[in-house]
């Protein structure tokens, strides 16, 4: 009865739910480590104030993956564009109303809430979703130079363009998300080149207009970022959280000082977020921390691979492989940073940092990849299914790797 009971609410590729597991374990274990301090100094010495938070937020995006993984994929690929206009929207007005933190305008706040969203989020899956619907769409027609840069380059460039002032960071991880995408899509090689080639200079040329322009703006820590990095000096201004990172992660060797005994994460104002993966290592090691993170993450991928290859039509496919790459790359990204291989760029670790934003970002992308594998799991065993999945499979246009 009770095995009934969680075969029909958990659907879906059963790996992957065990990654939720275990990505939600490590989050508790390290938001309310790395936060004890704050939490004392901040909220009345009520020191599981973050892991209360935290915990809260892990069960509402365990909600949102369950019922997302429920509904029919081609809710996503009809409200493709609506996404990437919706998120091009919000990202005007957080440049317009936006809250400044740590001298720069990233997220909005909710009129009557209080609730802060970090809209390059939003616009990040929403153009990976646009992205697997116009590659779905256009699949014999990737060879037109004119029609592929006007249907994928310009919303990625209008979307790039809103969040670079504020957010480069964002802004290249979320173009270099989407040239992955294209690659895997079979857009010509040369075409992607041509738009890097593009999007190099004019984020160069970008540079130099508002350094000449204004003295107030973020060219200056780009620049001193960057060249901390290349140069490898240490500068304990500049690069106070790396260098605190690496402290955590030296020390924490190969098996690290044991969960709640980190020193550094009361040197690091970033610890519970974009440098966790720092006091993990610190407390859990390379072999209880590091690694089984990273494999964690690179065992994602390889599933989010298979299910494409499974996926009969183009659109769910391309949506699998996008969604994982954008997890994945993010996650890569955020632990480069923390052992210094990386310059500083304030992407979390997805489904681990402390955040708002970002876990339901992530929770909604994790249960479309599960919606997508539950098809594939229910058309491999001859189950029934509904009639919006059935009208999908048979309007959807054929997906070339797939395989059985």
């Amino acid at each position: 009865m009770m095995s009934n009971f969680f075969n029909d609410i958990f659907k879906g590729d059963r790996v992957i739910w065990g990654l939720i597991v275990v990505f939600m374990i490590y989050s508790l274990l390290a938001v309310y480590s790395s936060s004890v301090s704050i939490a004392f100094s901040r909220h009345g010495g009520d020191t599981t104030f973050f892991l209360k938070s935290q915990g809260m937020m892990l069960l509402f995006c365990l909600f949102i993956i369950i019922v997302t993984h429920q509904l029919p994929y081609r809710i996503y690929s009809s409200l493709a564009g609506i996404f990437v206009l919706a998120s091009i929207i919000l990202l005007i007005l957080t440049l317009i109303f936006g809250v400044r933190i740590n001298e720069a305008v990233r997220s909005i706040t909710l009129p009557g809430t209080g609730f802060r969203i970090q809209t390059s989020d939003l616009a990040k899956v929403a153009l990976v979703i646009y992205f697997a619907r116009m590659l779905s769409i256009h699949q014999h027609n990737l060879k037109d130079f004119k029609l592929v840069t006007r249907i994928f380059l310009l919303p990625l460039a209008i979307v790039a363009a809103l969040i670079l002032p504020e957010n480069l960071s964002t802004a290249l991880l979320i173009f270099g998300i989407c040239m992955i995408i294209l690659f895997i899509g079979r857009v010509p090689l040369k075409f992607i080149i041509a738009w890097i080639g593009l999007a190099i200079a004019a984020v160069i040329l970008f540079a130099l207009l508002l350094d000449a322009v204004t003295h107030a703006n973020r060219v200056s820590v780009w620049k001193a970022r960057i060249e901390n990095f290349v140069s490898g000096e240490e500068n304990p201004d500049g690069d106070y959280q790396a260098n605190q990172a690496k402290i955590a992660i030296a020390t924490g060797g190969l098996i690290g000082k044991a969960p709640g005994n980190s020193v550094q994460r009361n040197m690091l104002p970033q610890s519970n977020s974009d440098f966790i993966f720092a006091i993990i290592i610190e407390e859990y090691g390379l072999l209880f921390g590091a690694l089984p993170i990273l494999f964690a993450y690179i065992v994602l991928l390889f599933r989010g691979i298979a299910i494409a290859r499974k996926c009969e039509t183009a659109f769910p496919a391309f949506l699998v492989l996008g969604l994982t790459i954008m997890i994945v790359i993010q996650a890569m990204l955020n632990m480069a940073v923390a052992v210094g291989l990386f310059p500083v760029t304030g992407q979390t670790l997805p489904m681990i940092s402390w955040g708002r934003t970002s876990m339901l970002v992530t929770s909604f992308s994790l249960g479309a990849i599960l919606g997508v594998s539950r098809v594939v799991k229910a058309r491999a065993n001859n189950e029934e299914l509904s009639d919006d999945e059935v009208e999908a499979e048979e309007d959807g246009v054929i997906y070339e790797g797939a395989t059985t």
